[in-house]
Order: C-alpha cells, then sequence, then structure tokens
C-alpha cells in the first residue's frame, strides 16, 4: 500500500519531504502560508506522516527482496 516501486524513488521521496520540512521552518518568517504549504507538500510525498514513510521502505525493501 505505501511501498513505491523501487527503494531508490522511496529513498529521494523521503530526501524531497526532509528539505521541504527545513524549508518550512527556513520559510517561517515570511508568512506561516508559505510553511503550511511546504509541510503539506512534504506530507503529500511522505503519503502521510514520517511513520508511513518508514513502513513503506521497510515494504519496499521486502517485496524487492520477495522478487529475487
Amino acid at each position: 500500500m505505501f511501498c513505491s516501486t523501487s527503494v531508490t524513488v522511496h529513498l529521494l521521496r523521503g530526501l524531497g519531504a526532509l528539505a521541504l520540512v527545513i524549508a518550512a521552518f527556513l520559510l517561517e518568517p515570511l508568512g506561516m502560508i508559505w510553511a503550511g504549504l511546504a509541510l503539506i507538500a512534504a506530507f503529500l510525498l511522505m503519503r502521510g506522516c514520517p511513520m508511513c514513510w518508514m513502513m513503506g521502505l521497510i515494504e519496499t525493501i521486502y517485496e524487492r527482496r520477495k522478487k529475487k
């Protein structure tokens, strides 16, 4: 349900979400709207909370090993 097509894609999504969370903290002085939009985008990239992202990473690794 949460897994990606490859581990690389999943890790890139996580890296992008992390960058957006950091950007949200940096954009906070410019306005809460921009910080909020960055957090929403990070939430969408992770497909939920950070725990959901981690569960998806484990599922992706599991599916990859199952195919071999």
